[in-house]
C-alpha cells in the first residue's frame, strides 16, 4: 500500500513539473510584432486661385470607386505582373476611407466656389460627382530594391442635377516616386500623390462648375 501511494504521488509530481515546464514553454514564445499603422491626406493641396466675386454651387460627392486590390488597409505594390502587400504595415483605416476624407479636407480647405454638401443635402446639390479610383499602388518599375514610384489615377464625371446632364468627366493621374525604399517614404509619396491629385480635381471642378453657373440662373439656396 505505502508502495502504490509513493508512486502515485511521484506521478503527480512528475506530471505537475511536466505542465510547469510546458507553460514555461509557451510563455517564452515570441509574440507577433503589430503592424506599423500610416495615413495620407495631411498635406493640403495648393488648389488656383479663383476670381473674386464667383458664384458659389453645392456639391454632391457619391461614393467612390475603387481599385478593389488597394480598396482595404494594406499597402499595395506591384513589381510587373506580380502584385504583394507591405508586411507589417497598413493604413490606419481603409485607404478607400482615407480618400474620402482628403476629398473633404481639400475642398474645406479650398477657396473656392464649391463646396461639398452633407449626403442629407442631396436635395441643396448643384452638381453630384463621382470619383472612380483606378489606380492606388507603389510600383517597382525598377526592380525591389530600387525606391517605388506611386501612381494614384482618379476619374471624375461631374453631372448637373438640375437636368441631369454631364458637366464634364476627365481622369487625372499622379506619378511620385519616394525617397528610398522605406516604408515611411513610401507613405510621404502616397501623401504627396493624393495631394496633387486633389489639388488638380478641386480645381477643374471649380472651373466646370463656375463654368455652367455663369450661363445658368443661379439656384435659390445660393442666392
Amino acid at each position: 500500500p505505502h508502495s502504490a501511494i509513493s508512486k502515485a504521488v511521484i506521478q503527480g509530481l512528475l506530471l505537475a513539473a511536466t505542465t510547469s515546464l510546458l507553460v514555461g514553454c509557451i510563455s517564452l514564445f515570441p509574440k507577433a510584432d503589430p503592424a506599423q499603422l500610416y495615413r495620407f491626406g495631411a498635406t493640403t493641396p495648393q488648389v488656383q486661385q479663383t476670381a473674386s466675386g464667383a458664384t458659389g454651387f453645392h456639391v454632391f460627392l457619391t461614393v467612390t470607386g475603387f481599385d478593389r486590390a488597394a480598396a482595404n488597409d494594406r499597402i499595395l505594390t506591384v513589381t510587373g505582373t506580380q502584385a504583394n502587400y507591405i508586411k507589417g504595415a497598413r493604413w490606419v483605416t481603409s485607404s478607400v476611407a482615407l480618400f474620402d476624407s482628403a476629398v473633404q479636407h481639400t475642398f474645406d480647405a479650398d477657396q473656392g466656389p464649391a463646396r461639398l454638401v452633407a449626403r442629407g443635402e442631396i436635395a441643396n446639390a448643384d452638381y453630384v460627382l463621382k470619383l472612380d479610383v483606378r489606380t492606388f499602388e507603389a510600383r517597382y518599375d525598377n526592380g525591389q530594391d530600387a525606391a517605388p514610384t506611386i501612381v494614384v489615377e482618379v476619374h471624375a464625371a461631374l453631372n448637373r442635377t438640375s437636368n441631369q446632364t454631364i458637366a464634364g468627366d476627365r481622369s487625372f493621374k499622379v506619378s511620385v516616386t519616394a525617397s528610398d525604399n522605406r516604408v515611411g517614404a513610401i507613405v510621404e509619396a502616397f501623401d504627396q500623390a493624393v495631394a496633387q491629385v486633389l489639388g488638380q480635381l478641386a480645381a477643374w471642378v471649380n472651373a466646370r462648375g463656375q463654368g455652367s453657373a455663369a450661363s445658368a440662373v443661379v439656384s435659390p439656396h445660393l442666392r
